[in-house]
């Protein structure tokens, strides 16, 4: 897992930055983080009830924040191998 895309995550939905999201949901490695993006932009873009919308966000805000509380750094030398 990245550290970076979780706090990418976290930057671009701050800054309502949904495209520079939606090439993050492509890129990351993680599935489930992809899917929070994923089911969070659909909500945003196509339900009509805000109490969605609210929801989604919240359930994409708890696991960047799960996910961020449980990653590992990576060795600085082992990532520029």
């Amino acid at each position: 897992m990245n550290k970076m895309d979780y706090d990418k995550a976290l930057y671009y939905t701050h800054r309502s930055q949904w495209d520079n999201l939606i090439i993050l949901m492509v890129r990351t490695n993680d599935d489930f983080l992809s899917k929070k993006i994923e089911h969070f932009l659909h909500a945003y873009n196509f339900e009509h009830d805000y109490q969605i919308i609210e929801h989604k966000l919240y359930a994409l805000l708890r696991y960047i924040d799960h996910a961020l509380e449980n990653v590992t750094e990576v060795e600085p030398e082992i990532a520029l191998k």
